[in-house]
């Protein structure tokens, strides 16, 4: 037979996008030609796939061999169609039997010895392996992330050699890789971090709610320890997220580690990154730090210091909680669920308000500073929390016996996240304007507190509905069915510092 049809997977966006690899040994002149729409690197396929056949004692056919790669419009790129294109080609010219190969699917980028490489983005193609009730064959070192997705059956080779046994009389070993336990992940203590009592809670109530927070405070406060202890005490990642994450990182430049499955990232990109860092891009779409925090937390440290149209791309994910990528010759999405943690001085030079009077900026510096920030960026921010200079006491004896470990207060989260969920089906931070009026009626004397706010404060449409959210989040960590004046004012004076207080300020 001359003709060999196989299958294999395309790595487009978080999606892994059927390839059908047709493989037709014609009459004429030899040659070897690869059509659809093949990028440098797949077209280079060519000279890997005629090496490893030599190197491997399996003969090339001398006709004119045509690669289709269907379907026509999809962009390919990478090695991973190797093993397929090698299969196809001993299938086409009856070297190996293959009546089998629409039971399978094909990843794995060939060394000219004819050993098989690793590729990318295999979680995404293991899941669509599963829905489509096929076998994944993938080369060794992907097995372990191959293994994540449940009920896929995957065989795993090392070489070109192993594959076509396997069709023959030696059939390749199943995946037997159990995926790594959850419980050993470990996060930085929350009871590291001595004194900031009031910073600890409104973490706390953040981790809750999923709500986003700005840190404020002179060098040295703990505002970039305090950030890092937020997964720590953040409710442990659904089977779904750890899904979504580790497909992300599949199919980016750092690849995954399956030492992190099921742990919350923790982005921490330099004030210096650009707005494709975050965003992500290139020709061929790849996540930036917005999506590699999906599930996890995007701590921007030294936030004025950010370029402002950086900044500014943080708005819409913030509210759509997805990253959309356009090319001219294609489109990428990403999920972008993440909770933004900030932080920043009060000044330039970081001392504005110590006790001591250490700062030396203007007013008119101040002003400047605090204004690199935009007020619709700001605005989005729940939660603005002070994080003041400790005193000599609180270093030297941080009393103990009030520090609370990240464990018990992880269990007060999830107990509130649990209420969220029953609720709403989603964290407060997500409810929208008409979860809100359900979930967070206030009686007479809060709706006064809210309007005397408003006045004062200066909020806006917006701010207000994330302080009910806010107080909302307060009242289900205290197991309570309403929101109480307590739980609105402790809301309230985490957005008390806003735009117009700081540049008043």
């Amino acid at each position: 037979m001359s003709l060999a049809i196989l299958y294999s997977r395309a790595s487009t966006s978080v999606t892994a996008p059927l390839v059908t690899v047709e493989v037709h040994l014609a009459n004429g002149l030899p040659s070897l030609s690869i059509v659809g729409l093949p990028e440098l690197a797949v077209k280079e396929s060519k000279d890997r796939v005629r090496g490893a056949l030599a190197t491997s004692d399996f003969n090339f056919p001398i006709k004119r061999v045509i690669i289709n790669l269907a379907p026509a419009d999809l962009p390919k790129e990478g090695g991973r169609f190797d093993l397929a294109i090698a299969l196809g080609i001993l299938g086409a010219s009856d070297q190996i039997p293959n009546e089998h190969f629409k039971d399978y699917e094909f990843l794995g980028e060939l060394a000219l010895s004819g050993e098989l490489r690793p590729v990318g983005g295999v979680l995404p193609a293991a899941l669509a392996t599963r829905t489509a009730k096929r076998t994944l064959i993938v080369p060794e070192a992907n097995a372990q992330e191959a293994a994540l997705v449940k009920g896929l059956k995957i065989l795993v080779a090392r070489h070109l050699l192993e594959v076509c046994q396997h069709f023959t009389d030696k059939p390749l070993p199943e995946c037997n890789i159990t995926p790594p336990n959850s419980s050993t992940i470990i996060y930085p203590d929350l009871a590291d971090v001595r004194g900031q009592l009031h910073a600890k809670r409104a973490l706390e109530i953040a981790a809750a709610g999923g709500h986003s927070i700005l840190l404020s405070g002179p060098p040295g406060t703990g505002k970039s320890m305090l950030a890092s202890r937020i997964p720590g005490i953040l409710p442990p990642m659904s089977e779904l997220e750890a899904m979504q994450t580790a497909a992300i990182y599949s199919i980016s430049s750092q690849g995954f580690d399956s030492k992190c499955w099921q742990q919350r990232p923790f982005r921490a990109p330099h004030h210096t990154a650009s707005g494709v860092a975050l965003v992500g891009g290139g020709s061929s779409p790849r996540p930036g730090e917005i999506s590699l925090a999906h599930g996890g937390v995007l701590f921007l440290d030294e936030l004025p210091e950010f370029d402002r149209q950086v900044l500014e791309v943080l708005r819409e994910p913030l509210e759509s909680k997805r990253i959309v990528i356009s090319r001219a010759a294609r489109q990428a999405e990403f999920p972008a669920h993440f909770q933004l943690v900030a932080a920043m001085n009060p000044c330039p030079c970081g001392y504005f308000g110590d006790p001591i009077g250490n700062c030396s900026c203007t007013p008119k510096q101040i002003a400047r500073y605090k204004s690199r920030i935009s007020g619709p960026l700001l605005d989005r921010i729940d939660m603005h929390i002070e994080v003041p200079k400790l005193t000599p006491s609180e270093l030297i004896d941080p009393n103990p016996t009030i520090t609370e470990t990240s464990i018990k207060v992880r269990e007060r989260v999830i107990e509130a996240r649990k209420r969220q969920i029953a609720r709403s089906g989603c964290p407060n931070h997500a409810l929208d304007n008409r979860e809100i009026d359900r979930v967070c009626p206030l009686d007479a004397q809060g709706q006064k507190l809210m309007q005397n706010a408003m006045e004062r404060l200066g909020f806006s449409a917006r701010a207000f509905h994330r302080v009910l959210k806010i107080a909302r989040t307060i009242a289900d960590l205290a197991g309570d069915s309403a929101i109480s004046i307590a739980h609105l004012s402790e809301a309230i004076g985490y957005r008390r510092w806003d735009r117009r207080e700081m540049q008043s300020k």
